[in-house]
């Protein structure tokens, strides 16, 4: 018997972003080198060997979000325990939509997404170093 699925991957995504702040490609662009902010990309190492990375962003696989975040987890990373506004970024927006969702309800606070993610900071201008 098939499956039926009743809630499509981009309501989900307009459900995300309907509940956090979604940032243009120039505001986030104005965040790079601030001591107050983390850019978090979560793309796959694929990615970002292939296309280049945002200039100091920490990189966090999606598939470990939750599990760097949360301090009681054995993978938590200390850097999800600094007080500052952790501003999630992909490919095109849709898995930072949902990975921005998902770390405002574990309470991390305050979370912004790139909205069109790292291929709409590129067309913007925003600063890129080569893969690898």
């Amino acid at each position: 018997m098939p499956q039926t699925i009743t809630v499509r991957a981009a309501d989900l995504v307009a459900e995300a972003e309907r509940e956090i702040e979604t940032l243009t490609p120039a505001q986030a662009i104005a965040l790079v080198g601030r001591d107050d902010t983390v850019l978090v990309d979560i793309r796959d190492i694929r990615e970002l060997d292939r296309d280049g990375r945002v200039p100091g962003a920490f990189h966090c696989p999606r598939g470990m979000l939750e599990f760097w975040i949360d301090p009681a987890s054995p993978y938590h990373k200390p850097v999800f325990a600094q007080d500052k506004k952790f501003v999630f970024f992909c490919a095109a927006g849709a898995r930072s939509a949902l990975a921005t969702f998902t770390a405002k309800r574990m309470g991390l606070a305050p979370v912004a997404h790139i909205g069109g993610g790292f291929g709409a900071w590129k067309k913007a201008g925003g600063p890129v170093e080569p893969r690898g």
